[in-house]
């Protein structure tokens, strides 16, 4: 599992350099709206129904104000509106930059 080597703020993107050298930016926005957290995403019931979140909302203006690595694993990004409670994984994060 590749792992960041460093995250900076550049402007409005997160930006990750990984331990193999390559980069990735995140519009912190569309970061935001990545979260993994049930909170935004939703979380399904034992009958695969989706409850709660909000998939799809738009965080415009949401900025990311702090972040954590937890871990060997994720970061745990912190935003304006308070939101905290994701955990990007490495794999994760690597995933989400083709949707970007």
């Amino acid at each position: 599992m590749l792992a960041p080597e460093e995250i900076q703020v550049i402007g409005n993107d997160v930006a990750i350099r990984w331990q193999d050298g390559s980069e990735d930016f995140y519009p912190m926005d569309l970061l935001r709206a990545a979260s993994p957290s049930a909170e935004t995403q939703g979380e399904h019931d034992l009958f695969g129904n989706l409850m709660g979140g909000n998939p799809g909302q738009e965080y415009q203006g949401v900025t990311v104000t702090g972040w954590k690595m937890v871990g060997g694993y994720a970061v745990a990004f912190e935003f304006s509106d308070s939101h905290s409670s994701g955990l990007y994984g490495y794999d994760y994060l690597k995933r989400i930059t083709e949707k970007m």
